[in-house]
């Protein structure tokens, strides 16, 4: 394979690849990070069907999600570390090859175990997508251009986690669930094509993999997010209190081991760029606040505005529509305008359209809830490129892998903490838990908004 990729890729160019190769590499990069994020959310609508015909229970069940989740997040850095050894191409390679693999073995699952096993390792292979594409795109794209290539990349994924259930829903009214990953072995193989003879070749170091980092790194993530989904959903006290106290620990001891690393693990020493850790710490939010309302919202549509789930489903889909529509001009002026200023006007955009979902009359129109929905899409939308094009530009080239490595799992950890906050509230916010939901989110993105205007004071500082 590192052959074929020696021989037939197209080598970067000092900024950027020429027109056509670039479209060509886009191309593939999209194509990888669409199948990735479509599977993170493909199954979702399955989960009853699954449970039942692996014999086990709809709690049980969701470790169909968790699993490739957990794994997902957890590879993330190590893999962006292994980019910088092997390369980012050939670790998009072998993440499509691992996914598509791993997605047959899905397919071929008969009990919960075999599943959940087999989609931790389409979360792994997915890890080696997600944790060098943005890297892949700084190589791809010449600095003038980079914002315009990565809101292509955040309306790829946009894209992808919302075409999720509508995805799931069509094959499920014609095919077994089976087919929702047997689906990915064509696409992963065009991809697989597109990949080995389009991405651009990137400077390799001889940085070796820290595997005691690898565990402490493994162990605090899992930890905090065990045991934070052991209270979401309602689990003893204790047993979360312990994971979450044995995760904590485990994070204590990798910073510490960080700081003595020349190529850390965890980026700390990227962290430790104010740029840097203001537009990681904005992204995170920005996650945060967007799964307080995309998980909430469908309850507050069914259970207080009494909704269906077909006319749900139509008045959600304002929030990618309004992402798929505003991203080339956001691109444009990602490349334009600073990320303090386009970040902090979107995350004010958007909690003011979830402000003013939670402000909802008592009996509104779906037009009335959707113009609502699509002025926080539009703010979303406005803040990750120039957020992430913040981060990439922060980070010296040779650390690009820990940076494009960051910028996912802000994404990734965000969507976590997110979810298990959805729950607490739903199970404690009584009597308007999902109105509760829609508040906390306009407050995470304003409190978002504040983070990414303190970068103009940081800069004044220095």
């Amino acid at each position: 394979m590192s052959a074929t990729l020696a021989q037939q890729a197209a080598p970067p160019l000092p900024d950027g690849l020429p027109k056509h190769a670039r479209m060509r590499a886009m191309i593939a990069v999209a194509m990888a990070v669409l199948l990735s994020a479509v599977d993170y959310t493909v199954v979702n609508i399955a989960m009853p069907t699954i449970a039942h015909d692996v014999h086990t229970s709809n709690s049980a069940a969701i470790w169909i999600v968790n699993a490739y989740q957990l794994a997902n997040l957890i590879a993330l850095l190590p893999v962006a570390s292994l980019g910088e050894r092997f390369g980012h191409a050939r670790m998009c390679v072998l993440g499509l090859l691992v996914f598509s693999a791993a997605s047959l073995l899905c397919a071929m699952s008969q009990t919960l175990p075999e599943l959940a096993l087999a989609r931790a390792v389409q979360g792994v292979g997915a890890a080696c997508i997600l944790g060098v594409n943005a890297a892949l795109i700084r190589y791809i794209y010449p600095a003038n251009l980079l914002g315009r290539g990565i809101a292509l990349n955040g309306l790829t994924i946009a894209l992808g986690v919302a075409l999720g259930p509508s995805l799931a829903a069509l094959v499920l009214s014609f095919a077994s669930w089976k087919w929702l990953f047997l689906i990915n072995l064509p696409l992963g193989a065009l991809a697989f094509y597109f990949a080995i003879t389009s991405l651009p070749r990137t400077p390799q170091t001889p940085a070796r993999l820290d595997l005691l980092s690898v565990v402490l790194l493994a162990l605090g993530l899992s930890g905090i997010v065990m045991g934070g989904d052991n209270f979401a959903q309602g689990g003893g006290a204790a047993q979360g209190l312990g994971l979450i106290l044995v995760g904590a620990v485990a994070m204590a001891l990798l910073v510490r081991l960080q700081l003595t690393r020349a190529n850390p693990l965890l980026p700390v020493d990227l962290l430790a760029r104010s740029g840097f850790s203001i537009a990681f710490v904005t992204g995170f939010l920005s996650f945060v606040a967007s799964n307080f309302f995309m998980i909430s919202m469908p309850f507050n549509l069914t259970d207080v505005l009494h909704r269906g789930p077909a006319e749900t489903g139509l008045v959600i889909t304002s929030w990618p529509v309004a992402i798929v529509l505003s991203a080339p001009i956001i691109g444009r002026l990602t490349d334009r305008y600073p990320a303090a200023m386009l970040s902090t006007l979107g995350m004010v955009i958007c909690g003011t359209g979830f402000l003013l979902l939670r402000l909802l009359p008592h009996d509104p129109s779906d037009l009335n809830i959707m113009w609502r929905i699509y002025l926080a899409g539009t703010g979303f939308s406005m803040l990750q490129p120039p957020n992430n094009k913040a981060m990439l530009m922060t980070a010296p080239k040779q650390r690009i892998s820990g940076a494009s490595g960051m910028i996912s799992v802000a994404r990734l950890f965000g969507q976590t903490i997110g979810g298990m906050l959805v729950a607490l509230t739903l199970g404690l916010a009584h009597p308007m838990p999902t109105q509760t939901c829609l508040a906390l989110a306009a407050f995470t993105a304003y409190v978002a908004a504040g983070c990414s205007l303190s970068r103009v004071l940081a800069k004044q500082e220095n």
